[in-house]
Formats: structure tokens, C-alpha cells, sequence
């Protein structure tokens, strides 16, 4: 085969060929991959609803639009009664940006559980939001017993003591604390909203 020559327009095919074929077999990878990553997605979100909301025998999944933007919620029901309410909450303002939550309320509104589903904030900084909220403290401090997040009635909209609140936010990780507790006022919200749409059932 002859080969060609090193001119500016052959150099420019060389690169368009190479360039169509990584983008043909990117796009292939990714069709690949949608399917198992929407499966372990959900699966995922199945186990949170199940932990911030247990004991239930049925959920249906609705959405409320707050403030323009559509959020998911599951009533959760056992024998017929409502048990509780899921809602698949979030913030945009965390310290990498989106972080995701799931969020747990009995049917009067007492915050029962959560789990981040989604997060990429800095690892032993505001990563460390899972853990700090449920535990109530850490190695290096100890928190307040509201800052525990289990069986907390929310009467006004959650603040980092920094903001004038009651929750001690994340040792160095103001900003990624600040956007889990924007992410639970939203989710309180939607809770807000769907019992008043269920009708105070």
C-alpha cells in the first residue's frame, strides 16, 4: 500500500477518520452501558425509599413542581393507610454542584430518614454528609441531638448555625452542608404539598 504523504490535508483526513471512529465506538459504549446504569439507578433508589421509609406494603410514585421544578415523591402505604412519604430531593449549590436525597417523612411530617444518592463533593470534607447528619457527631466533635435528622419535626426551613440555625454543619465543609440541608427544606416542601394534595389522609 503507498503510503501518503505527510501534507496538511492528508493529516486532516488522518484526524476526521480517527476522530469518527472513537466518537462511533464512544457512542456505542455508552448505548451499552444506559441500560445496566438505569438498572442500578433504580435499584438504588428502590433501597433508599425502603430505608427512609420502611415497612410499607405498596408506594406510588407522583411528582410535585415546587417553585417551577418537578420532584418526584412515593406515598408510601401499608394495608390501605399512608405510612409515609419518599421524596427524591436535591440541591444544585454544593460545593462540586448537584448532590441528590433521598428523603424520608412519617405521615405527619416528621423527618424519619435520608440517603444521598448522588454526590461529588470532596471526600473527608462535605462527602462526609451521609454519615455526619445521622450519627449526630463524629471522632473529632460531638453535635447537637437535632442535628441527628431521626424523628425531627421541621417547623421552619433547616440552617447552618453559621446562617443563624440549629445544625452544626460539616468540619470545613460549609458550603456542601448548606446544599443537604437546601436539598431537605425542598423535600419538606414537596411533603408539604403532597399532604395536602392526599388530602390529610
Amino acid at each position: 500500500m503507498k503510503k501518503l504523504q505527510s501534507t496538511l490535508p492528508n493529516m486532516l483526513m488522518s484526524l476526521v477518520g480517527i476522530c469518527l471512529v472513537v466518537s462511533a465506538l464512544l457512542g456505542l459504549m455508552y448505548q451499552v452501558t444506559l441500560k445496566p446504569i438505569a438498572e442500578t439507578n433504580k435499584a438504588q433508589e428502590e433501597a433508599a425509599i425502603k430505608e427512609v421509609v420502611p415497612g410499607f406494603d405498596k408506594k406510588e410514585e407522583k411528582k410535585a413542581n415546587i417553585n417551577g421544578e418537578e420532584i418526584t415523591y412515593y406515598v408510601a402505604t401499608k394495608g390501605g393507610d399512608v405510612l409515609g412519604y419518599a421524596v427524591k430531593s436535591f440541591s444544585n449549590n454544593g460545593f462540586s454542584g448537584h448532590i441528590s436525597v433521598m428523603v424520608g417523612f412519617d405521615k405527619d411530617g416528621k423527618l424519619n430518614n435520608y440517603k444521598v444518592l448522588e454526590q461529588a463533593e470532596t471526600p473527608g470534607l462535605g462527602a462526609k454528609m451521609q454519615d455526619w447528619f445521622h450519627s449526630g457527631k463524629t471522632q473529632e466533635e460531638s453535635a447537637s441531638d437535632f442535628q441527628k435528622f431521626e424523628n425531627v419535626t421541621i417547623s421552619e426551613p433547616l440552617k447552618v448555625t453559621k446562617d443563624g440555625g440549629t445544625v452544626n454543619a460539616i468540619t470545613a465543609a460549609t458550603i456542601s452542608s448548606r446544599a443537604f440541608l437546601d436539598a431537605v427544606n425542598r423535600a419538606h416542601e414537596v411533603f408539604e404539598y403532597a399532604k395536602s394534595n392526599e388530602g390529610g389522609k
